[in-house]
């Protein structure tokens, strides 16, 4: 708990979607800390945003625990090697799967290619998010609300409904809301908005899979120290990102994971429709 960086952290700004290898400091999205037990033997994950941050370190986590991983991404390839790069270290195969999912189309192709490839999925992480600060709700354009929209919770219903008809009882749906969708930033609105819609969509469909034996819940985290911050928020606000925290900190990537585990484990097998915070102290009611 004392180990990981506390703010204020250097300033920087990156452009949208970030990459994490010119962050300050670096995430730890477990590369050298996280050890697996074989709690996911042999199952085959999909997980969306995985080219960093929590998506990386969720990867990193699974591959180590035994699964093998399809990673989805926007276009951040660098950092999507460089997490192929663990999984396949941890013995693993790694399938890359660029592209924009807010693109029906794309949904569809990132499942159909995962099943191809691995024949199933027992996993889904629904991880990847954009947000953008505004101050001023006149700001918001209509473009800039259907996108994150688009990207935030539309894509995990695609993607859901064109997983099914590849997991079998037993399987995982994980979608990454936030603690906004409780406690909403309102300078993150667009954003805040959707991460509440994860969380309902994500109780609300655990209702209608569990006559299939498919569990499905929702991760909140709170302010975790990923390129989506640095990318996305004021310097100002990124140099003390974290700091109001009862820890004094932003979380690192790394201490996300292991939820994320346990809830695609066999372990986890009456564990559904319920949301999780990892938020460093701050409570979700």
């Amino acid at each position: 708990m004392t180990d990981y960086p506390r703010p204020p952290f250097p300033p920087q700004a990156q452009p949208v979607p970030g990459s994490q290898q010119q962050m300050q400091p670096q995430p730890d999205c477990g590369e050298r800390s996280y050890t697996g037990s074989g709690r996911l033997a042999n199952k085959i994950a999909l997980i969306t945003g995985a080219d960093s941050g929590i998506g990386r370190a969720v990867a990193i986590a699974f591959a180590r625990e035994g699964a093998d991983v399809a990673i989805a991404y926007l276009d951040e390839h660098e950092d999507a090697r460089e997490t192929a790069r663990w999984v396949e270290a941890a013995g693993r195969q790694c399938l890359l799967l660029p592209g924009d999912l807010a693109q029906q189309s794309v949904c569809q192709d990132v499942v159909e290619r995962t099943v191809a490839q691995f024949g199933r999925i027992d996993v889904l992480v629904n991880n990847a998010a954009y947000q953008m600060t505004y101050y001023e709700l006149e700001d918001i354009s209509d473009e800039e609300w259907l996108k994150t929209f688009d990207i935030n919770i539309t894509a995990i219903f695609r993607l859901c409904k064109a997983a099914l008809p590849h997991m079998a009882p037993g399987s995982s749906i994980i979608n990454t809301s936030s603690i906004n969708s409780d406690t909403p930033k309102p300078t993150l609105l667009a954003y805040a908005t959707t991460k509440g819609a994860i969380a309902n969509f994500s109780a609300g469909l655990a209702q209608l899979l569990g006559k299939r034996g498919i569990r499905v819940n929702s991760v909140a985290p709170g302010p975790i120290w990923t390129p989506l911050i640095v990318s996305t928020m004021p310097e100002e606000q990124v140099s003390h990102f974290g700091e109001n925290t009862p820890l004094g900190r932003p979380g690192q990537p790394v201490e996300v994971a292991p939820i994320y585990v346990l809830l695609a484990s066999d372990e986890a097998s009456y564990i559904s429709g319920t949301r999780y915070g990892v938020t460093g102290g701050k409570p979700i009611l």
